[in-house]
């Protein structure tokens, strides 16, 4: 047991080890300038030293981890390592209107290594409130609508308790005005209710009733003069209609504030897919078509994907409550779950409850804090810590979220910012999902090296100058010490000469790049070689074969075994000869072909010289309608057989004494006797047969009927014997019963003593006259 916990302990530390010195990594294959190493990963730093590299070394050895560079000789002042760096551009205080900070700030990220600050937001009292009351006027909301006309200072009475300013706006659906959705007759769409006393308008998509305005008397007045309308299905076109609230800010007059849009309706929605049905194949825009306050394009663009419709509101900062009536409860829940800073209310049936559903739903909206960035490019990701007051704390989440955020109250998000790679300046805003206030952030990735490099005189062959440790040349000189005039080609076109390809390292990493041509490392074993137009050819990284590179019987050639005469295969590892797999002048039977001197037998057959197939199905009934037909055609014509004995020679013996030994059937029910011998090569066989077969005798049909019918009558009869019996015993029994019943009998068998006989007794006349 000890020595399994000291196991145990020891693997840990080198596990842990292992995980240590792997964490930082350097992959630095092309990186020959300090720009090409800080941008290979997070971990390289580059040695700006002077002289740092040995003779015939490329400058990647000077990028590497610091670590690395520091045991290599490198001063800790000569390392080039750029990190990350915040810088806070606006970081007002919070105050009643501020709610976030900072305002502004600027990342400087290095490529791979993560960015973090802190985004503090609180709670502010009172803050100002648009409200959209958007109503489904399908004819099912007749009495809701009656109810909606009184709200308009109900509402802005309700909300001015709760903030300092508040404005209230009205628009209202039913559905795209095609078949199947509403009914095209023209008595239809003049009048589409079915209550014909119901005074009635014509079907429509959207439209915008009243502009937000903070006058209660407005709504009430723009409300009081819409009339019920009516559609065909159940499904409401009430997407379209939430869209177009979104996306025509300018004319549905939205301020920078906390914007809500009441959404009321009794039914479901139609979704994205739902205009083929009346062939209205063009995918919804998210752009405003509004004219003269109604929704144009409704019968041309399809209705809105739920995920193009939340990324609209999110986009324009409005937050949504639901109010529906119970039966639509669970189905708008689970559209809310797709669509953040959205609620659920349930409205009564003739929406008498919206005020205090609409109050209830601010107040969990306003105390639901949900950070988000938007959409930022593939190679930036960005992640939150949420520190909430509730301690509903999350780690690493695509948004920060805290809930039952109190007034006045500050919580912080965590901001981790991670660029992949070297971008373009990049800038994305942070803000809380139904507040207006931002937080502005522009990124710039660090990719570049900044070196102070003193003068060194008579450096770089007087022909340039050192910028981060090496040679910068003048116009005109290329190489690593500018000592190559560059002529008509330029630096890039010479080093491009000593790359095998366009993704392959200088000199494929083993040698160097002088004037356009490679010069390959010399390796400390002068039994090991680099060859090669680019170094990519040695004499030691080839096929080992029984612990021996090339077998010991060739040798390494830029990757590939040469072998001596004698010897074949990718690593010398076989025999030319086929000695082993020769049998009776034929290999492996035919049934192969001989590699290395080993038989590689097909279909079955098994080494080592594929005669026997213990897998393969016997031959024997194969081959039994080729021995029928022999026999039957004995000294008449067998060569009719040959068509059903294909590549079989077939022979009449005297008797089969070879084993094993075939026994068939043929149609006359009579066993035949063969032998088969498989002969070198697929499908050749000798069939050795013998006339005599044993045929069972036919039945004796006389015998077999009288047994039949003697048989029947036999069983006939002990079945009436059996019955008889049966019966027999049961009445016997019956009357035993019967008998002891009688004895047991104790009443008087005299005269009944309360008889009594009849005082008069009239005689029918007629009667006796027939009687005589």
């Amino acid at each position: 047991m000890f020595r399994c916990i000291v196991f145990l302990l020891i693997s840990a530390e080198i596990i842990s080890s292992q995980f240590a010195s792997t964490a930082e990594v350097c992959t630095k294959i092309k990186a020959n300038t300090c720009n090409e190493c800080i941008q290979s990963g997070p971990h390289c730093s580059w040695c700006k030293k002077v002289n740092f590299t040995k003779a015939g070394e490329s400058d990647s050895v000077r990028c590497d981890t610091t670590e690395k560079l520091l045991s290599l000789g490198c001063d800790g002042t000569d390392i080039v390592d750029p990190i990350s760096r915040i810088v806070l551009q606006d970081n007002q205080p919070l105050n009643d209107q501020a709610q976030l900070t900072p305002k502004s700030l600027r990342l400087q990220l290095r490529p791979g290594q993560t960015g973090e600050f802190e985004v503090k937001f609180r709670r502010a009292e009172g803050y100002p409130v648009d409200l959209y009351y958007l109503m489904d006027l399908s004819y099912s909301m007749f009495d809701d609508l009656q109810n909606v006309k009184n709200l308009g200072n109900q509402l802005l009475e309700a909300l001015n308790r709760i903030t300092k300013s508040a404005q209230i706006g009205f628009g209202s659906f039913v559905d795209k005005t095609v078949l199947p959705f509403v009914s095209t007759h023209p008595e239809q769409l003049r009048h589409p209710c079915t209550d014909k006393n119901v005074e009635c308008q014509p079907p429509f998509s959207f439209k915008h009733i009243l502009n937000l305005t903070g006058e209660g008397k407005k709504f009430r007045d723009a409300v009081g003069m819409q009339k019920i309308s009516g559609n065909l299905d159940s499904p409401e076109g009430g997407l379209d209609a939430m869209m177009q609230v979104a996306v025509c800010g300018d004319k549905i007059g939205w301020r920078n504030v906390t914007r809500l849009l009441v959404y009321a309706t009794d039914d479901g929605f139609h979704i994205a897919g739902d205009g083929k049905l009346a062939a209205i194949l063009t995918p919804n825009d998210g752009v405003c078509h509004l004219e003269d306050n109604i929704y144009k394009l409704s019968n041309q663009l399809d209705y809105p994907s739920v995920g193009q419709l939340a990324q609209k509101l999110s986009e324009n900062n409005i937050q949504v409550v639901f109010a529906v009536t119970s039966n639509m409860v669970k189905t708008y829940q689970d559209l809310s779950n797709l669509i953040p800073k959205s609620v659920v209310g349930t409205l009564s049936k003739d929406s008498s409850n919206v005020v205090q559903l609409i109050t209830d739903a601010y107040q969990n909206l306003s105390s639901e804090v949900i950070m988000d960035h938007g959409i930022t490019p593939d190679f930036l990701d960005i992640l939150y810590d949420s520190n909430c007051s509730s301690g509903d704390n999350t780690v690493n989440d695509v948004r920060g979220y805290c809930s039952n955020v109190k007034i006045n109250e500050e919580i912080t998000f965590k901001v981790k910012v991670t660029a992949k790679k070297c971008l373009p300046n990049q800038s994305f805003s942070i803000r809380a999902l139904g507040f207006t206030d931002t937080v502005r952030v522009s990124v710039i990735t660090a990719c570049e090296c900044s070196c102070e490099d003193a003068p060194i005189p008579n450096a770089c062959n007087s022909q340039g100058r050192i910028v981060c440790g090496i040679c910068s040349c003048n116009n005109g000189r290329l190489g690593k010490n500018c000592e190559c005039a560059a002529g008509s080609r330029t630096s890039q076109e010479l080093e491009q000469n000593c790359k095998k390809d366009n993704t392959s390292a200088v000199c494929s990493g083993a040698g160097e790049c002088i004037c356009g041509q490679c010069i390959c490392h010399i390796n400390d074993d002068p039994n090991k070689k680099i060859f090669g137009t680019h170094c990519e050819c040695d004499n030691w990284n080839c096929e080992m074969f029984d612990g021996k590179l090339c077998a010991g019987e060739g040798t390494c050639d830029c990757g590939v075994c040469r072998c001596r005469p004698g010897f074949d295969g990718t690593a010398c590892q076989c025999k030319t000869t086929k000695e082993s797999c020769m049998k009776n002048g034929v290999i492996c039977s035919g049934r192969g072909t001989c590699e290395c001197n080993k038989c590689n037998c097909k279909g079955g057959y098994i080494a080592p010289d594929c005669k026997s197939c213990p897998g393969c199905p016997s031959p024997c009934p194969r081959f039994g309608p080729c021995v029928e037909c022999h026999i039957k055609h004995e000294g008449k014509n067998p060569g009719n057989c040959t068509n059903i004995c294909p590549g079989a020679q077939v022979q009449k013996v005297e008797q089969v004494t070879e084993e094993p030994i075939c026994r068939e059937k043929d149609v006359d029910n009579c066993w035949m006797r063969y032998y088969i011998y498989e002969e070198d090569g697929l499908d050749k066989y000798s069939i050795r047969y013998t006339l005599q077969r044993e045929c069972p005798e036919p039945p004796n049909v006389g015998k077999i009927v009288g047994f039949t019918i003697g048989g029947v009558i036999g069983i006939g009869l002990l079945c009436l014997i059996i019955w008889k019996l049966i019966t027999e015993v049961k009445d016997r029994n019956e009357y035993q019963r019967f008998e002891k019943e009688r004895q047991k009998v104790k009443w008087d068998k005299g005269d009944n003593p309360i008889f009594q006989t009849a005082t008069t007794t009239v005689k029918n006349p007629n009667f006796e006259e027939d009687g005589e």
